[in-house]
């Protein structure tokens, strides 16, 4: 059955890749991102994308995102599914990083997160069925060197969501995190530095690593199986159960482990 999903962060990676395969399944669009021309170049490498709807704006804007929910309600009256996969990354070391750029990423990968899906709830309870899903991250279940705000804003994503589920269970609304590892995107190209500066360089973990479109497919597998959480990558994904059993080993592991 068609259904009518909203992705954030759609002008690329994962969020990108998760267009394409909703799209080619029948599925009506909304698609939003900061950047308006690349959500037009998306929706442009989709035939027939009358059923595709260009939302732009930018989840740091905390203050505009009510009214931004509320706009994608009125395209198609309603919204089945909601994808926050919008979020930016970290490169720098905590004492090296301002307070401009930590409350900059909180407030996109978190905030944004939260915002849109509350916002987007009470429709889908009035509607009898929902599905929200968050596009944490491996680093949500533990933290590495340069990512101590990320690493938060994920962890953050983990305890709210969680809460969340047991709080709309009775609801018919579902909730899943999806935390990938290493996935071959811009990510670490735009991960923000220590005074909010783009990296502007690609990590070597994510230039070997799985491709958006591999991720999407077990993300949207994930979503119809209406899992609970899930791991996506690599042996990367290994380090959540060494972390959860052998927590002194993994603290020494990941002092050197290259996580760039």
């Amino acid at each position: 059955m068609s259904k009518i999903v909203w992705i954030t962060g759609a002008s690329s990676g994962i969020g990108e890749a998760l267009v394409y395969e909703y799209f080619k399944a029948g599925n009506k669009l909304i698609i939003s991102g900061r950047n308006r021309d690349e959500l037009f170049r998306v929706k442009g490498n989709c035939q027939n994308s009358f059923n595709v709807h260009v939302l732009p704006f930018d989840l740091s804007e905390t203050a505009l995102l009510e009214n931004k929910a509320a706009d994608a309600i009125r395209i198609f009256g309603k919204i089945d599914l909601l994808i926050n996969s919008g979020g930016v990354s970290q490169r720098s070391l905590a004492l090296e990083t301002n307070l401009k750029t930590e409350q900059q990423i909180m407030d996109t990968n978190f905030w944004g997160t939260v915002i849109l899906s509350k916002a987007v709830l009470p429709s889908m309870i009035a509607n009898g069925s929902g599905q929200v899903v968050v596009i944490s991250s491996l680093v949500g279940k533990f933290g590495t060197k340069f990512r101590s705000t990320y690493a938060a804003s994920k962890h953050a994503l983990h305890g709210y969501f969680d809460s969340l589920r047991s709080e709309v269970y009775d609801k018919n609304i579902d909730i899943t995190i999806i935390c990938p590892g290493f996935i071959k995107t811009n990510v670490t190209y735009n991960a923000l530095t220590g005074d909010g500066n783009p990296l502007n360089m690609m990590g070597d973990a994510h230039e070997n690593a799985m491709s958006p479109a591999g991720c999407a497919k077990q993300i949207i597998q994930a979503v119809s199986s209406k899992k609970e959480e899930v791991y996506i990558g690599g042996k990367e994904t290994q380090a959540v159960l060494l972390k959860r059993f052998f927590p002194k080993f993994f603290s020494k592991k990941v002092r050197t482990a290259k996580v760039n």
